[in-house]
């Protein structure tokens, strides 16, 4: 059975780069400990393209970040020193833990013009390990276990499903896949997890005898099982293990307002490290408040 059905929304963050905005959402904050949800693009990035349309040096906490492309390339540099293009069918898994920064720049699109489209999740970081050592990781290949199977081509991101376990190192169990279907193929959504989601990233879908489009997240009970596609499509399937209750300011994540407080201030303060490659500019704190600290008990 669908429970929800929710339709991502339209945000600009800078030039001409749109995204469209998932997670959070008003009447589901997270699935399992998915707690952000954005599809980049799709979006055809002229050669030349302004600087504006990059992401600059910004920080997060207690989350890790996944980005995965369709399409196109972005070059990630972090306060780590890692440097890291990302291309179709690759991870980029950073832990940002106790505090990072990174950048997300669009290089190979100035140089050449570039269709970009991807998704960039956040998984909420449990509490035991909300400051744990931030950390990034680069995935390919055998890391991201492929298969082939009437119709439909998957790539397991992040966790395990379908019987394999992808590479990147998780913290709480979770299921992250990209699938690629014919007209007409079907596949399985995975079990085994309390909370489960299907987003379309293009094509259309039948779930449960109704059709859902491009730009859905159909969040699913434990009954629904398959999904059938009437086009070619383009689809992940996420789920997993809720965390506890979390809090989101900005690009921080935690348990506590009063981590989120004081982040904010850091932030603002220069108190975060730049990184080393990419220390010209950053994105200034926000003019909305940081949530208070909490009242004393």
């Amino acid at each position: 059975m669908i429970e929800l059905v929710i339709e991502q929304r339209r945000r600009n963050l800078g030039g001409s780069f749109e995204v469209g905005r998932v997670l959070p959402f008003a009447k589901r904050r997270m699935v399992g400990p998915f707690i952000f949800f954005d599809d980049i693009g799709p979006i055809d990035i002229p050669r030349g393209v302004d600087r504006s349309a990059d992401v600059r040096p910004h920080p997060h906490i207690g989350l890790s970040t996944v980005t995965y492309l369709f399409a196109g390339e972005i070059m990630h540099r972090d306060s780590l020193a890692y440097e890291q293009a990302i291309r179709p069918q690759e991870v980029n898994w950073m832990t940002a833990g106790r505090g990072i920064t990174h950048s997300e720049r669009l290089e190979r699109a100035r140089a050449l013009g570039d269709r970009i489209h991807g998704i960039q999740a956040w998984v909420a970081l449990p509490s035991e390990v909300e400051e744990t050592e931030p950390s990034f990781s680069h995935h390919s290949g055998s890391d991201l276990p492929q298969w082939t199977e009437g119709g439909v081509i998957g790539h397991l991101i992040a966790g395990s499903a379908y019987g394999l376990t992808a590479g990147a190192q998780t913290h709480s169990p979770l299921f992250y896949a990209h699938l690629d279907l014919a007209p007409g193929a079907s596949a399985e959504i995975p079990g085994g997890h309390s909370e489960r989601a299907v987003y379309i990233a293009s094509g259309a879908l039948v779930v449960d005898g109704r059709r859902f489009d491009a730009g859905q997240m159909l969040v699913v009970d434990g009954s629904a099982s398959r999904v059938t596609a009437t086009e070619q499509s383009t689809v992940m399937l996420l789920g997993g293990e809720p965390v506890g209750q979390r809090y989101i300011y900005w690009n921080f994540v935690s348990s506590s307002q009063e981590r989120l407080a004081q982040a904010a201030a850091d932030w603002k303060a220069g108190r975060m490290k730049l990184p080393d490659a990419d220390n010209a500019e950053f994105i200034p704190l926000p003019d909305e408040p940081a949530p208070p600290a909490p009242p004393m008990s």
